[in-house]
């Protein structure tokens, strides 16, 4: 928690100048940053940090990066993402370590929010993922400055030094014809804007029986739709977006679960291909996503559940994405809570797997 209305008043001072652009991020250490030419990747690592052993008597040991800058020495657009684990001796760690991983831009906003963008989230359950290089890329610009951060999780009794958490950002150059439209990364979430408590968690409690949940919004600008796919807990039977306006359902989930009800996979529904880009959006209407649960245990389950759609997105021909407003007390709550608590751990990946 903030502790002063003085320190509310630095911390919104220090927003103001990560999403302007016009001073020092201050307080926030610096992630390294290369370019690898040979594989045209962009590689983001985050200080070391040690990672120690599960405690006897534990369940894990857990390690919280801080918040960290990543300036961009180049500019292109991403078409791939990976995460990377390493330890002292160079070594590769598996992925189960990770508990979380967040890159977030503070002057481009959401699609249906005006907060910080938030470009890409993974877990351990997360795979390297990619949409076609010659088709969609997500425009980053040299000197552009991005958030990160990262959370390892130790269920082992081994201990790990120096531990890097890496993202490789595969991108084709700027000086390229390709690709041939720029893609943005969007989400929407049941507990949007704010989420609840002081780390804005965008899970809650799942009573017995039947639960629905809803958030509705109009996008900033006109675009496509181009690939979508969700998040839900155990126990969800529902997951649909739907044009309000309209009264059309533009995407309902198909849950893969088991007998038992347990959530198993949200297969990514492709909305393109060679005749037709995917399903156009605008602000003049608004869009609502529903994540429904039944419960059949008979008892609570403290934040048990979650509800949330995302996807890649197209602007229509010359329309710029917005930038934020670093005044809006809405943007500034949100950045506030990533930056105090790096809130957003819990979250889908964002770009998803598109071929």
């Amino acid at each position: 928690m903030l502790g002063s209305v003085a320190g509310l008043a630095l911390l919104i001072g220090r927003l103001l100048h990560v999403a302007g652009g016009g001073g020092p991020f201050e307080g926030l250490a610096s992630a390294r940053v290369a370019v690898d030419s040979a594989h045209r990747e962009i590689v983001i690592e985050l200080p070391p940090a040690d990672l120690p052993a599960r405690p006897p008597g534990g369940e894990m040991a857990m390690v919280l990066f801080p918040v960290c800058v990543a300036e961009i020495p180049a500019s292109g657009a991403i078409f791939r993402a990976r995460i990377e684990l390493v330890d002292s001796a160079g070594d590769t760690l598996s992925q189960q370590f990770l508990h979380h991983f967040n890159l977030s831009d503070p002057g481009r906003r959401e699609l249906f929010l005006p907060i910080a963008l938030h470009l890409m989230a993974a877990s351990k359950e997360t795979p390297a993922v990619a949409v076609p290089r010659f088709v969609f890329g997500l425009p980053l610009r040299r000197g552009q400055r991005l958030l990160t951060s990262a959370m390892l999780a130790n269920t082992t009794t081994a201990a790990y030094r120096q531990v890097r958490v890496r993202l490789a950002l595969g991108y084709e150059p700027v000086d390229e014809i390709w690709p041939l439209f720029p893609a943005y990364p969007w989400v929407m979430d049941v507990l949007f804007p704010l989420g609840h408590g002081p780390d804005g968690s965008k899970a809650f409690d799942l009573p017995p029986g039947r639960t629905e949940r809803a958030f509705e919004s109009s996008p900033a600008v006109p675009g496509t739709i181009v690939g979508l796919g969700g998040h839900l807990h155990d126990y969800a039977v529902g997951l649909e977006l739907r044009d309000v306006t309209s009264g059309e359902v533009v995407w309902n989930a198909t849950l893969v679960r088991d007998r038992a009800g347990h959530m198993l996979s949200i297969p990514v529904t492709h909305l393109y291909n060679w005749h037709r880009l995917g399903i156009h959006i605008v602000p003049t209407h608004r869009y609502r996503v529903t994540a429904v649960y039944e419960n059949p245990t008979g008892h609570l389950i403290p934040d048990g559940a979650m509800g949330a759609v995302g996807g890649l997105f197209v602007p229509d021909r010359g329309v710029e994405w917005p930038t934020v407003d670093p005044r809006d007390t809405l943007y500034q709550r949100d950045l506030a809570a990533t930056l105090r608590t790096d809130a957003g751990g819990s979250a889908m990946m964002l770009m998803m797997n598109m071929h």
